[in-house]
C-alpha cells in the first residue's frame, strides 16, 4: 500500500507487483527515497489524468534513474482511477512520473510491441481518496512558459509518499 499525501488531502494506492513487478519496485525506489516529496501533480486534464512525479514547485524538473523497461502487455487497462506510468514517445523511457487516469482511457492500452503500440503500463489503483484525486482534477490550469501546457495555476503538491 502506498499513501500519496498532499496538500488536498491523502490519496491511496494498491501496487500491483504481480502484474508490473519491475514498475512497481521502481516506483517504490522513487518513494523510499523520497525523490517523490515535495513534488506537483504538474500538468491536470479534467476528463483525462493528473500527472505527477518529475517536478518541484516552479517547474523544476526532478533528476530521475535510468528508465524501466515497459510492461504495458500485463494485461491491465488505463481504467478511471488506475495508475499508469509516464513516458516519452519511446515506449521504455519511463522512470519517475505517473499519472491517474480520471476516465477509462483504454486508448492507452497495450495493443503490440512496436513503437505505436507499446501503450502506458498500468502498475496501481487508488483504493482510497477518490474525493482527493476528483478535487485535483478540477483546478484551473494554464501555460506555464513556452513549453509546459495544462498546468495548475496554484500548487498541487505530494508532501510526502508513505510505502507499507
Amino acid at each position: 500500500m502506498i499513501t500519496l499525501h498532499t496538500n488536498f488531502g491523502d490519496i491511496k494506492l494498491e501496487l500491483n507487483e504481480e502484474k508490473a513487478p519491475k514498475t512497481v519496485a521502481n516506483f517504490i525506489q522513487y518513494a523510499e527515497s523520497g525523490h517523490y516529496d515535495n513534488t506537483i501533480f504538474h500538468r491536470v486534464i479534467d476528463g483525462f489524468m493528473v500527472q505527477g512525479g518529475g517536478f518541484a514547485s516552479g517547474m523544476e524538473e526532478k533528476e530521475t534513474n535510468k528508465p524501466v523497461k515497459n510492461e504495458a502487455n500485463n494485461g491491465l487497462s488505463n481504467k478511471k482511477y488506475s495508475i499508469a506510468m509516464a513516458r516519452t514517445m519511446e515506449p521504455h523511457s519511463a522512470s519517475a512520473q505517473f499519472f491517474i487516469n480520471i476516465n477509462d482511457n483504454k486508448f492507452l492500452d497495450f495493443k503490440s510491441e512496436t513503437n505505436d503500440g507499446w501503450g502506458y503500463c498500468v502498475f496501481a489503483e487508488v483504493v482510497d481518496g477518490f474525493d482527493i484525486v476528483d478535487k485535483i482534477k478540477g483546478v484551473a490550469t494554464g501555460n506555464f512558459g513556452f513549453v509546459h501546457q495544462d498546468v495548475p495555476l496554484e500548487d498541487v503538491f505530494i508532501t510526502h509518499v508513505t510505502v507499507g
